[in-house]
C-alpha cells in the first residue's frame, strides 16, 4: 500500500511539472488558406481541427516540448461546392491523404507581455498530400481566461508537396506560393 502511495505521489508531482494542453473543439478553431490568382483571390477555410501542446517542466514549453495539430482535409470551404469537390478529388487527393499534419518543438520563445503573451518559432515537419518537408512557423501564443490562443500565419509552395497548380479558368493557374492563416484555442488537460 505505501509503495502504491509513493508511485501516486510521483505521478501526481510530474504532472504538476508539465503542462498538457488539447486543442478545444469548436468553431473558434480556424485553418484557412489563401491562394492568388492575376484575376482574384480566394480562400479556403476549415474549423475541423485537433492537437496538442505538451511539455515537462515547470518552464513554460520547457524540456521535451512537442506540438502536434492535424486538419481534416475534407472540411475545407471555399464557398463554391464545385471548387470544393475539385480541391479535395484532384488537387489534393483527400482520399488517400485525408489530414494535413504538423509535429514539432518550440524552439524560440520570447515572452512579450509579462506571462501572457508570446512569440515563438516551431519547427518541426509538416504533412501534406504524401510529402512531408521540415518548417519554421513564426506565431504567437496568448494565456487568457485559462486557455491557450495559438496564431500563426506562413506560406507553403504546391511544387514542395508535388501538387500541381490548378486551373481556375482557361490559362489562370492558382499561384505555387499558398498563404496560411491558423487560429486554435487549447484547453490545460485535466
Amino acid at each position: 500500500m505505501k509503495k502504491l502511495l509513493m508511485l501516486f505521489v510521483l505521478m501526481l508531482s510530474l504532472s504538476l511539472m508539465a503542462g498538457e494542453w488539447h486543442v478545444k473543439g469548436d468553431a473558434a478553431n480556424k485553418v484557412k488558406f489563401i491562394s492568388s490568382t492575376p484575376l482574384l483571390d480566394f480562400e479556403g477555410v476549415t474549423d475541423r481541427v485537433d492537437g496538442y501542446a505538451y511539455w515537462e517542466g515547470s518552464q513554460f514549453f520547457g524540456d521535451n516540448n512537442e506540438i502536434y495539430f492535424e486538419v481534416d482535409v475534407n472540411s475545407l470551404e471555399t464557398g463554391i461546392g464545385k471548387r470544393d469537390r475539385d480541391l479535395r478529388n484532384d488537387v489534393l487527393e483527400s482520399d488517400k491523404w485525408p489530414t494535413t499534419t504538423f509535429k514539432g518543438t518550440v524552439v524560440e520563445l520570447e515572452e512579450v507581455d509579462s506571462g501572457r503573451r508570446y512569440n515563438v518559432i516551431a519547427r518541426g515537419t509538416i504533412f501534406i498530400h504524401g510529402h512531408e518537408k521540415q518548417i519554421d512557423v513564426p506565431g504567437t501564443i496568448t494565456l487568457e481566461n485559462g486557455q491557450m490562443h495559438i496564431k500563426a500565419n506562413f506560406s507553403v509552395f504546391l511544387k514542395d508537396y508535388d501538387i500541381e497548380a490548378p486551373s481556375l479558368v482557361a490559362f489562370v493557374k492558382v499561384a505555387e506560393e499558398i498563404k496560411l492563416s491558423v487560429k486554435m484555442t487549447l484547453n490545460k488537460a485535466g
